[in-house]
């Protein structure tokens, strides 16, 4: 899997390109895992690791922000989190906001 980072000038052509290289399970943050539907996967923090993240900010508003993750799962499966932070960042469970604020590797 290609990891190295890019810059972007949007959310959408990140999400894009991410989805080209190989990222294509969505996931979403269920309490304090990862959860991708349409894969009936759960990942705890300690289960994948953020190979890349982009930040974005709104074109009108500063407080529009978010964030996408490039995330790999222990046994090689690849995805996005694309999520709010600021002011409309979801509350996650401790390990898992620690997990996606300090990417490794």
């Amino acid at each position: 899997m290609e990891t190295q980072a890019k810059h972007y000038d949007t959310l959408l052509q990140a999400v894009r390109d991410l989805n080209r290289r190989g990222y294509t399970a969505d996931f979403n943050v269920v309490d304090d895992r990862l959860y991708c539907p349409g894969l009936d996967l759960s990942l705890h923090p300690q289960e994948f690791h953020v190979r890349e993240f982009h930040r974005f900010e709104g074109t009108s508003d500063p407080g529009d922000e978010s964030v996408v993750y490039a995330i790999e799962s222990d046994d090689g499966i690849c995805g996005v989190l694309v999520s709010a932070f600021g002011p409309y960042s979801e509350p996650w469970a401790d390990e898992l906001m620690h997990k996606l604020q300090m990417p490794h590797e």
